[in-house]
Parts: C-alpha cells; structure tokens; sequence
C-alpha cells in the first residue's frame, strides 16, 4: 500500500494501524487523531460511547483509545461491550481520576493499559505502538508448564481444554511468566520488559499487583493445582510445583 502526504509526496511503505480514538472534549481527540496521522496512522473519531460502539460495528480497529467520562454510555460500559463484540482488541484508557480504585475498575472491565490525563503524546504514542505490535513469527511457538498452554501464533492460552479469556496485557503478561517458568521475576522486571516502562518515577508495583491478582484469577482460581506463585518481597514465579 502506498502512503501520500498532504503535499503529495509518497510516505515510506509501512504496515498502517487503525486506531479508534473514542473521546467527547474535541481539543484532546483533534490533537491526538493529528499526532497519529503525522505518524501514519489510519485514525477514526468518535465523540461519544454509543458513536464509538457504531464505529467498532462497522470496522474493527487495531487498538482503542477510549476516554471513561464520556456523554450517554461511559468508557467502561463502552469497554465491556466492546470485549463481547471484537474480545481481543488492545483498549487504552484515558481518565482525569488516577486512584487505585479507579485503576482496577478498567482493568476489570478489560482494559490492556491506562494513561492519566493530562499526558505528553510522545507517551500516549509510545503506549499505542506497544499496544499494536505484532510479532510475526518464523514458526508456531507454543509454551508449556503442566496443563497449561499458550500458544503465541494464536494468542491463546489454554489450562486442559479450558480457554482461558485473557485481555493482551495479561496475555503479554502470561507470556513472560511463562518464558521465565521456574525463576523468580521482580516488578521492575515486568515493569520494563512487559509495560516496557524504563523510568520509575511512577512506580507501577500497584497496578502490576493488580494485574497478576487478575491473571491468577484465570489461570488458578479455577484449577486445584497452582501453577502462580507470589514470592514475599521478591516477586513472582510460574511454575508446577507437582513436577
């Protein structure tokens, strides 16, 4: 596919996202929809919930960026509609409210990634380009630790025959614990190699907590082996403690 400038001239050749911007204060979503597209992204607006549901209907994007405080439907009713109509679509939050409470409330209802208004584009750009990556890869590969299995062309996971309903952060997050089976892995290190985030001067150890809190749900709760261990004071560690 060809790309072409305002101007005219001819864009480097370069795979194009889609991405959905679903926010209603038109001075964030102009400037965010520009931003991209001076990127070479393929951008679509929508001003509310219901608009941006009507939008997903009509083509499925590659990610979202979904504002909470929205008019009629907010943010996460939108979100959890939008995971029953296309599951594994990446949703990035954005939200002026930045207490736990409010953290957990998106990643309940299924949200990948969270980012507190006001924000730097060069961050929400950096998190959208984390969010769509696609590794194609050379051959299937598939991880294994007892029961349970993820197999990385397909980006599912499986514990016996059983599905596990995974978003892409826990599924990222699942992928690295398993690449990792039977070491120990701190925060930081899934702060820098899963959230990708090399400063800490917002510690993430809360919202990572969450996360496996979230994962464990899925991937032990249902299960009588326990396959996801916390280690006090270290971090944690996937492995099968019956082998």
């Amino acid at each position: 596919m060809q790309t072409f400038f305002d101007d005219g001239r001819m864009a480097q050749a370069m795979p194009v996202r889609h991405v959905l911007i679903v926010e209603d204060e038109r001075k964030i979503a102009d400037a965010v929809a520009a931003g991209l597209r001076d990127e070479q992204y393929e951008v679509a607006v929508a001003r509310s919930g219901e608009e941006g549901l009507a939008r997903i209907a009509q083509h499925v994007p590659d990610v979202i960026v979904l504002d909470i405080m929205l008019p009629g439907q907010d943010g996460l009713q939108v979100l959890r509609t939008a995971r029953k109509m296309a599951v594994r679509i990446p949703v990035l939050l954005l939200t002026s409210m930045d207490s736990i409470e409010d953290r957990v409330a998106g990643l309940d209802a299924g949200a990948d990634d969270y980012l507190v208004k006001p924000f730097a584009f060069a961050e929400l750009s950096a998190r959208i380009r984390a969010l769509s990556r696609r590794r194609v890869p050379e051959e299937v590969v598939v991880l294994e630790l007892g029961d349970l299995r993820l197999d990385d062309a397909k980006n599912e996971a499986y514990r016996g025959k059983m599905r596990l309903d995974l978003t892409q952060r826990e599924f990222q997050l699942l992928e690295y614990l398993m690449q990792n089976r039977d070491h120990v892995v701190s925060r930081e290190m899934l702060a820098r190699d899963v959230w990708k985030e090399t400063s800490r001067y917002t510690p993430l150890d809360n919202v990572i907590d969450v996360q496996i809190a979230r994962l464990r749900r899925k991937v032990d709760d249902p299960f009588p082996r326990k396959l996801l261990h916390t280690v006090r004071g270290v971090g944690f560690i996937l492995k099968d403690e019956s082998q």
